[in-house]
């Protein structure tokens, strides 16, 4: 009885533990990717929603630039411009979470510790962190992060809108300096491009 009883503690601990150990991954992958002064990368993005493209952006806090072959965006941490270059116009928002998800794989960092329950397990030589919303009414109402073990960066984000899921590859991980001038649209730079305000 005393054994039965010392393993179902223990089992207990663990998982206990594991689920700390979830945000204790998601705390220090949060701390790299959150670098104050900056970081860089790569991504491919794989969506029915969204459809697929690859490209590369900018982050600093909840800021981001995001550079495909087919638009260009710029987030200020509450205003998005998006330049569509096949249009030449300008459309700007406050985006939702899913909508800065889909242009910014690093949206997770901000997120997690607002109403998601977290579980890890270990892929290889990644962690996987489970996230499922409280809500599930939630824009992004479940997430699967792979993050390398020895560096804390993460490799890929999988997101559920509804019944939809998307993918987000993320390659090319560097920290760097990078201007806050470099996360909203400069209307100098685009003179001839239609702005339309859809606030």
């Amino acid at each position: 009885m005393k054994k039965i009883l010392a393993i179902a503690f223990a089992a207990m601990m663990s998982l206990g533990t594991m689920a700390q150990t979830a945000q204790q991954v998601l705390d220090k992958t949060a701390a790299i990717v959150g670098n104050k002064k900056g970081a860089s990368a790569s991504f491919k993005l794989s969506s029915p929603k969204y459809g697929s493209t690859s490209g590369s952006i900018a982050i600093k806090g909840n800021k981001f630039n995001a550079r495909t072959p087919q638009a260009i965006v710029w987030y200020n941490g509450k205003t998005q411009w998006s330049y569509m270059k096949k249009t030449n116009e300008v459309n700007v928002t406050n985006p939702t979470q899913a909508q800065q998800m889909s242009m910014n794989p690093y949206t997770f960092i901000n997120i997690y510790k607002t109403g998601y329950k977290s579980t890890l397990k270990t892929v290889g030589g990644n962690y996987q962190v489970h996230l499922v919303a409280n809500n599930q009414k939630r824009t992004v109402a479940e997430m699967y992060i792979t993050i390398n073990k020895k560096t804390h960066v993460p490799s890929q984000v999988k997101m559920r809108q509804g019944s939809t899921w998307s993918t987000i590859d993320i390659y090319g991980f560097k920290a760097k300096n990078i201007a806050n001038s470099a996360f909203t649209f400069n209307s100098k730079e685009f003179p001839k491009a239609e702005v339309i305000d859809l606030r």
